[in-house]
């Protein structure tokens, strides 16, 4: 049975103002924390909607910095017992080794830390002493026996320090290492990134993964482009005898993943404006079902994707798109393929 993902901000509270976060990126008129007796509640509707759909529920935790919920333990104590499985995307300044060691009791699976940029840049981009803070907390995490995850966002301000990051978190055994693009949240904010810059990009840290592939951390391709660079490269191939109107991978926004605020008001993806209602208003099986979350399933629209041979592979990232046009099914503006 496959997963569901549920990306769950369960607090808007944080000790860090990051450049490229979008919660805090245009003002933020209050900060919200989802009450205990919401979130019973939210954890409740995702598993009924998991029962009917088929599916087995997994939680992304965050917020904000989850951690600084006044109630987060009991949240936690929510998915144990009904034994779902959890990662939490935070920050490393509260974590201590008696509070690792608590999560890992609670059924954490991952901790996901970011870093985006070396010192200098990575510090400018969150606060001063966020880099370091980082890297001691990778450690403190592995040893309670969570997977430490670390995800870099990716923009023309840091594109060329990412090579470095990769030798840094495989030499601090970091178990996971993902990227994906920055998104702009206005015009003014934009980093641009050409297309072949960006393409030349995937092939000199594919070089550096294909050198660290035994060393023991996974590099997760989560931009879906890698299946265009794969694509090029023949490491990818379209099966034969697939269903023609089936999406078989690319963007998951409105297929196996939804965002969850603390208010109550669920998207199609957190990266970009896609409200599709409130789940403590409408049951959220009714929303993944409704006409709001359609409007983003609608793949013939993709002006580009839609003439691509990899349209049910790939869709690049719409949320970076958006971010460009404030129109999901424009062509992503880091896309290299030619398309007649």
């Amino acid at each position: 049975m496959e997963y569901f993902a549920f990306q769950w901000h369960i607090t808007d509270s944080c000790d860090q103002r990051c450049a490229h976060c979008y919660i805090f990126a245009e003002g933020h008129p209050q900060l919200v924390e989802m009450p205990l007796q919401k979130a019973r509640q939210v954890v409740a509707d995702c598993v009924e909607m998991c029962r009917r759909m088929k599916r087995l529920p997994y939680f992304y935790i965050t917020g904000g910095d989850p951690i600084l919920h006044s109630r987060f333990w009991d949240i936690l104590a929510l998915l144990r017992e009904r034994s779902i499985p959890f990662t939490i995307l935070g920050n490393p300044f509260h974590l201590t080794d008696a509070g690792c060691a608590r999560l890992k009791e609670y059924g954490c699976d991952k901790y996901q830390l970011s870093i985006d940029g070396l010192r200098e840049t990575h510090d400018a981009i969150r606060k001063p002493g966020s880099f370091d803070a980082t890297l001691d907390k990778i450690d403190l995490i592995r040893r309670a026996g969570i997977r430490c995850a670390v995800m870099t966002t990716v923009s023309g301000t840091n594109l060329h320090e990412i090579p470095g990051i990769i030798d840094l978190v495989v030499a601090r055994r970091v178990d996971i290492l993902a990227f994906g693009r920055y998104c702009p949240t206005s015009f003014e904010k934009s980093t641009h990134i050409e297309p072949l810059e960006y393409r030349d990009f995937l092939e000199r840290v594919w070089h550096q993964f294909e050198q660290y592939r035994d060393s023991g951390t996974t590099f997760n391709l989560k931009d879906h482009l890698w299946t265009l660079f794969l694509y090029e490269k023949g490491l990818f191939k379209i099966p034969e005898g697939l269903d023609a109107d089936t999406i078989y991978d690319g963007c998951h926004c409105a297929d196996c993943h939804m965002t969850i605020l603390p208010t109550g008001e669920v998207m199609a993806c957190r990266r970009f404006e896609s409200p599709v209602g409130n789940l403590f208003r409408k049951p959220i099986y009714d929303l993944y079902n409704g006409p709001e979350m359609e409007a983003y399933r609608q793949y013939e629209r993709f002006e580009k994707c839609s003439r691509c041979e990899l349209l049910r592979f790939c869709r690049g990232c719409p949320a970076v798109t958006y971010g460009y046009t404030h129109n999901f099914y424009a062509p992503d503006p880091q896309c290299w393929k030619a398309i007649e």
